[in-house]
């Protein structure tokens, strides 16, 4: 088992990162809070999970351990594969999925794409008695940072996210347009995340 993995980012999006060790490229599959928390760096240490089946090889990547414990516990729910887990932990932070858990909010993860309200319930009540929620919950702001990059370049790698996880183009970008028409300066991760509860 890999426990984690440290180097050099080679290549960075908001759903993969490929960290380059002596030469050897890794791939992994990465939430939007990873993203948010790597993008400035040139090096980074994640702690991996691993997706072995007979027909793939995955490496999922998180820069700490409450979100890999997350993942963890959701994958272990019925219905939730690892990409649903993605998808979750991209439209909420750790704090704030934590938060809806012992809430019993299902409407907020309901809102996820892929979840319905019966996995929704389900993800509820089989991990709320394994969850012990952290004090602050407020999670990063969506605001605007000048630093970000032009708009239309959070633009497209909003929309590539967005179709790498599944969604088509067309209505990614009718949301998307939408967004940044109201407000240009928004970053790459508030876009995306937007954007999932919209889509």
């Amino acid at each position: 088992m890999i426990e984690h993995i440290q180097g050099k980012i080679d290549r960075l999006t908001p759903t993969d990162v490929v960290i380059d060790i002596n030469g050897l490229g890794y791939i992994l599959a990465i939430s939007l809070s990873t993203f948010s928390k790597i993008e400035k760096l040139t090096d980074t240490r994640l702690l991996v999970h691993e997706v072995i089946r007979e027909d793939t090889h995955d490496l999922f990547g998180f820069a700490d351990e409450q979100e890999r414990t997350l993942f963890r516990l959701l994958i272990g729910v019925s219905g939730v594969g690892p990409n649903t887990a993605r998808m979750i932990l991209s439209s909420l932070s750790a704090q704030q999925l934590e938060q809806c858990i012992t809430a019993g909010d299902h409407s907020r993860l309901k809102a996820v794409k892929g979840i319905g309200l019966k996995t929704a319930q389900r993800i509820i009540v089989d991990l709320k008695d394994k969850i012990t929620p952290a004090g602050d919950s407020a999670g990063t702001s969506p605001g605007a940072d000048p630093a970000a990059g032009a708009p239309s370049e959070a633009y497209e790698e909003a929309l590539a996210a967005l179709v790498m996880l599944g969604f088509t183009r067309p209505a990614s970008q009718k949301v998307l347009k939408k967004l940044f028409d109201a407000e240009p300066s928004l970053r790459v991760e508030a876009a995306i995340k937007r954007a999932l509860t919209l889509l």
